[in-house]
């Protein structure tokens, strides 16, 4: 047999691999994202007189790299010049005008807030989202406050899965003020094995990780760890050993009657007292 016939079936063969490997990874990013423009109707409300701004950057990722990028952002400022200025890294499924009552949260807490969402969300330039877009998003965000509030005390806030990527950007960055996280987690597999699905063996197909425990310890800056008792989404226990392996100053809150998405409205007092207590923030 020629040499080529005995290479044809390899070849075809690893482009099978390659392909269902694509789509595994393109169908988890799907799954965990769940991109898109939808919006929750009492966000879209309290996004109304939130100042719209777009961030330009160019992608330097391999999927996307030398692609022009634009993302949308809400920003809300405070009276105060010197007011501390915070970046809101969203979750899944909604885009930032969902979160726009927390967004108004953060503002009664004293802080100029910038939300923004991923590439694939709201406004943002199209893309299926990934783990390292994400990251590149943030960054570029970051690099947005940097330059527009070269002197505010600039601190990064993630809840659930805006909790790893703001986990990831403050192990990455040596300028921020402090980290912020709600609703946080060890892992995405953590996650899962957490669930009743937990006991499949998903872990060799797994494409977006999420470690943020393999990251937390590289944070130079104190962190605010914020969970739910009640949040069924992502057990307090997988926040705590986030915060476990944090290195101090560190501070853990957990808010007793609160779930997953209402820790901020449930804990305003707890949080106020741990801005103060950890960062010198507030009366």
């Amino acid at each position: 047999m020629r040499p080529a016939a005995l290479l044809a079936p390899i070849v075809l063969a690893g482009s099978a691999w390659l392909s269902g490997c694509a789509i595994i990874d393109h169908e988890q990013r799907r799954w965990l994202f769940m991109p898109g423009a939808r919006t929750w109707p009492p966000g879209e409300a309290a996004a109304v007189g939130m100042q719209d701004v777009w961030i330009d950057h160019v992608s330097q990722h391999p999927e996307q790299a030398g692609q022009a990028v634009r993302l949308h952002g809400l920003w809300l400022p405070q009276a105060r010049a010197d007011a501390p200025v915070l970046l809101f890294l969203h979750g899944v499924h909604w885009d930032v005008r969902a979160s726009a009552t927390r967004i108004r949260q953060w503002h009664r807490l004293g802080f100029s807030v910038l939300g923004v969402d991923y590439r694939g969300f709201g406004r943002s330039s199209p893309a299926m989202p990934s783990e390292t877009l994400v990251a590149e998003d943030a960054h570029a965000a970051w690099r947005w406050l940097a330059r527009e509030h070269p002197a505010a005390r600039r601190f990064v806030f993630g809840h659930s899965l805006g909790g790893a990527v703001a986990v990831r950007l403050a192990a990455e960055v040596d300028d921020e003020a402090g980290l912020i996280v709600e609703g946080g987690f060890t892992s995405a597999l953590d996650v899962l094995r957490s669930t009743r699905w937990g006991w499949l063996p998903v872990a060799p197909l797994m494409t977006q990780h999420f470690d943020a425990a393999s990251r937390i310890a590289d944070v130079g800056s104190p962190l605010l760890a914020v969970h739910a008792v009640g949040d069924t989404m992502v057990p307090p226990r997988l926040g705590r050993a986030l915060y476990e392996q944090a290195r101090p100053p560190k501070r853990f809150v957990l808010v007793d009657g609160a779930v997953h998405e209402d820790a901020d409205v449930v804990g305003e007092q707890a949080y106020r007292e741990a801005l103060r207590a950890l960062f010198g923030l507030g009366d």
